[in-house]
């Protein structure tokens, strides 16, 4: 059973995390897509904590981190996941994002590349514009009554029609993890990648970076992926055939990939 543990932030906010594995062993810290919470990764515990001390948390606005009203932003974001390591005493961790994750994932990279040891960027993006598109979003999920219609489009737009259509389990899941989170949560983070533009900055990154995208995404769409590798220094970069999760979709392959790149195989 998962043990969840609370810090509050610099500016007063509840963060939810959970540690697993032994404390002796190098740290690594996940951070999740949008509108899920640390539980997207519990297929990957068993194996990760084999080899590092695993770090969890649900981002400001999710599960059962605190929901400030928004706006927020990837200073802010990213500060959270700072202060989680100074929480937990840890100097330097490794770090893999999927998603908003990866977007976490791009500003420590520039902004605290001191605190990161190694860096996997999982189907993100440096820039998801235009605006406008994101200003309609936001006003989308805080309508009333729209859970339904809110997980819908994200399963649409995190697993194939071959999973969905076939009333999976693990498509149930995540459907109804995403009606649990609460929409200003959905809208805050809406409103940090709209206000987000790594293309230029990204070019700051120094540490070893793995970058992962999957062919058949269609929100951070592969070509996102190769824009990071292109931009990071030394950047690896693996098209994976998937979606958008490939922890989930694909997660043997997926496991691989991040294995051998954080051990150094």
């Amino acid at each position: 059973m998962t043990t969840i543990s609370t810090f509050r932030t610099s500016d007063d906010r509840r963060i939810a995390y959970s540690v697993a594995g032994d404390a002796h062993k190098p740290a690594l810290v996940l951070s999740n897509s949008i509108a899920t919470t640390m539980e997207m990764w519990d297929g990957q515990v068993a194996a990760l904590t084999r080899h590092f001390r695993l770090v969890r948390y649900d981002t400001r606005g999710h599960g059962r981190s605190e929901v400030p009203p928004g706006p927020y932003s990837f200073d802010r974001l990213g500060r959270d996941a700072v202060e989680l390591l100074d929480e937990l005493q840890l100097e330097r961790a490794n770090f893999l994002g999927l998603s908003l994750g990866g977007l976490i994932g791009q500003w420590l990279g520039i902004h605290a590349s001191e605190r990161i040891e190694r860096l996997v960027l999982s189907n993100t993006s440096p820039y998801l514009g235009p605006v406008d598109h994101w200003r309609q979003q936001i006003a989308w999920v805080l309508q009333p009554g729209n859970a339904e219609e809110i997980a819908d489009m994200f399963m649409r737009n995190w697993f194939p029609a071959s999973i969905r259509e076939t009333g999976s389990t693990v498509v149930s899941r995540f459907a109804a993890m995403v009606r649990d989170i609460d929409p200003r949560g959905i809208a805050g983070n809406f409103a940090a990648i709209r206000d987000m533009d790594f293309r230029r900055t990204d070019a700051l990154i120094t540490c070893p970076t793995l970058v992962i995208a999957g062919r058949d995404d269609t929100v951070t769409v592969p070509e996102h992926g190769q824009l990071i590798a292109e931009i990071i220094p030394d950047a690896r970069l693996v098209v994976l055939p998937v979606v958008h999760l490939p922890n989930v979709e694909s997660p043997d392959e997926f496991l691989q990939h991040v294995l051998s790149f954080l051990l150094g195989c």
